[in-house]
């Protein structure tokens, strides 16, 4: 469900500047209200699991994602930015707590060895909604009007489509959790791990502090670049419509959940962190080739991004896990708070391209990816 709300994320940002005349920085707040959503609410959502365990966490976060889904009704009925900011914050901290419950959950329900397969594999299924998202979005946010003199039929950005998308979405979040609240969990406790490891704070973790910072930086370049991927191919492949640049990015997130599938196998045979850095040298020299801006080669290069992009959160944050035992709650509530990057790049990434040009503005997550590879190949290393 986390996988489709941000697939239709990034089409909501091209359909804002169209519908609510709004300039690429400031729909870059949409990503601020989402992602900031993230930042505030892990700490809370960590500590309230401490204390009832990791099933109620669960439920709490598809509550408040039902509930921004509904505000989406009087935000399209008031047509205004600030309400669609609003309802996004919500949903968002409904995501946020639903991250910090199930992820570290995922890692600890078998062998710490297998910690990263788990979780690729369990989030190849997010890759899933990212996936539909944009098909989603495409189809309904845009719709076509002839122009009765020229017969010309161009694009209208509307907010019909933006409110039934939303209520049927709240509609599954509901019948979801109450299916959850009628499911046996096992309330599973984390191991002490290693005795040393664990006797020193989070913040004296080298690793661990590297992942929180190594996933900001991720974030924020997988953030940028799906929020200015429809302006981007518009802009470098001929007359392609923004529905189109939609299908495309499905496309993109196709490569994205194929990628996690794949990945999970080869994790058997090649270790995450190996293959981790492989991926992260690609993404430089993809990144590389869309800073250039060659017509066509420039928007394939920023799709095949996505496929190599597809193991990097998941990865990250089970690196960053490794032997915090007991810590592990808590460790876990500082790296979804990471996840702020995603709110500070695409508002940087859109002044950049209105002062500059869009190409310029993926220099950003270039550089975001050579830190992921040094993590990689450093900083995710146990001391």
């Amino acid at each position: 469900m986390w996988g489709l709300s941000y697939g239709l994320l990034d089409v909501l940002n091209k359909h804002f500047q169209e519908a609510l005349e709004l300039s690429k920085a400031q729909s870059g707040l949409l990503q601020a209200a989402y992602f900031g959503a993230y930042f505030i609410v892990a700490v809370p959502a960590a500590i309230f699991m401490e204390r009832f365990g990791y099933k109620p966490g669960i439920l709490l976060g598809l509550g408040l994602f039902a509930v921004g889904a509904l505000l989406f009704i009087p935000a399209s009925s008031a047509a205004s930015f600030a309400l669609f900011l609003f309802a996004l914050f919500v949903l968002a901290s409904g995501l946020g707590c639903l991250e910090t419950a199930a992820n570290p959950y995922a890692t600890i329900l078998g062998s710490e060895e297998g910690a990263a397969r788990r979780l690729n594999l369990a989030q190849s299924f997010n890759g899933l909604g990212s996936f539909v998202g944009p098909l989603i979005g495409g189809t309904f946010f845009f719709s076509t009007a002839a122009n009765e003199a020229t017969g010309a039929v161009t694009e209208v950005a509307g907010f019909d489509g933006v409110r039934i998308t939303y209520i049927a979405i709240a509609a599954v979040v509901v019948i979801l959790a109450l299916l959850i609240a009628r499911i046996p969990l096992p309330d599973i406790r984390e191991s002490d791990a290693d005795a040393q490891t664990q006797s020193l704070p989070l913040s004296q973790q080298r690793h661990y502090v590297n992942g929180v910072i190594t996933l900001f930086f991720y974030v924020a370049a997988q953030v940028g670049l799906g929020a200015f991927f429809i302006n981007y191919a518009m802009d470098h492949w001929g007359s392609m419509t923004a529905s189109k640049a939609s299908y495309w990015l499905s496309v993109a997130m196709l490569c994205y959940m194929v990628g996690r599938f794949v990945s999970t196998a080869l994790m058997k045979v090649i270790a995450p962190r190996v293959l981790l850095a492989w991926y992260a040298l690609v993404n430089v020299v993809l990144m590389g080739v869309v800073v250039s801006g060659i017509p066509v080669w420039s928007v394939i290069a920023l799709v095949l991004a996505f496929l190599f992009m597809s193991i990097m959160f998941p990865t990250i944050f089970a690196l960053s896990l490794e032997r915090l035992g007991s810590r592990t709650k808590r460790g876990s509530s500082y790296l979804i708070m990471a996840i702020v990057g995603g709110a500070i790049a695409p508002s940087l990434m859109g002044w950049i391209a209105d002062n500059s040009s869009i190409e310029q503005a993926f220099w950003l997550p270039l550089g975001c990816f050579v830190i992921v590879f040094w993590f990689a190949k450093r900083g995710s290393r146990l001391v």
